[in-house]
């Protein structure tokens, strides 16, 4: 027991394990360290971070019931989600040789992006809704604490997760410099999977 957090060894291999599951936010991550180095990996990663306290917090104070009570408003966050993802992947999959990057230099833009590609993706809200009681032990549950140990431990995991993949790509991408055409080749297959995953959001259910 560990702040009122049943199995707390099992919230962080749970957590690991779903951060590791390709997505949205491995894409930005990846795309934004490729097109902006060490910097752009690392705001890119607090984006993420930022985006995740955000649905958490709200998914604590119960929007997740306001969502399912408002079904409409769940549909419209949802299709807003989807257009931005695949307009993102679009972009990418159109550029040009010599066109300014999708995801630009500038730290605070990948920042920006990546905050915004985690908070238009509603069902994470949820997701956090049913995820957080699997280890809340009533018992002994310290209210928001508890709920503050869980979220600062996502935030850990989160940027030791984001710092690890972004050394890795950055690594790569200065072999791959070197290649430009694979280098290109990797941002069509980038949008591509952005695209799928807008096509994924907006007509799961």
């Amino acid at each position: 027991m560990f702040f009122g957090i049943s199995d707390y060894g099992a919230f962080v291999a749970a957590i690991v394990l779903f951060l590791a599951i390709p997505g949205p936010g491995n894409l930005a991550l990846i795309t934004s360290t490729g097109k902006g180095g060490v910097a752009g990996g690392l705001m890119a990663t607090l984006g993420v971070i930022v985006g995740d306290q955000v649905l958490m917090w709200l998914a604590v104070a119960g929007v997740a019931a306001v969502l399912a009570t408002y079904p409409a408003a769940f549909a419209a966050i949802q299709w807003l989600g989807a257009l931005y993802l695949a307009w993102l992947g679009w972009k990418m999959l159109t550029a040009k040789e010599g066109d300014a990057p999708v995801l630009n230099i500038r730290p605070r833009q990948y920042f920006q992006q990546s905050l915004a590609i985690t908070l238009l993706n509603p069902k994470a809200i949820v997701f956090y809704m049913a995820f957080f009681p699997l280890f809340v032990d009533p018992q002994t549950h310290l209210g928001l604490i508890s709920f503050a140990v869980m979220a600062v431990t996502i935030a850990a995991l989160t940027f030791l997760y984001g710092l690890g993949m972004t050394l890795l790509t950055h690594h790569l991408a200065e072999r791959m410099r070197a290649h430009p055409r694979i280098g290109r080749m990797l941002e069509k297959l980038a949008g591509i999977f952005l695209v799928g995953f807008g096509v994924k959001l907006a007509i799961s259910k």
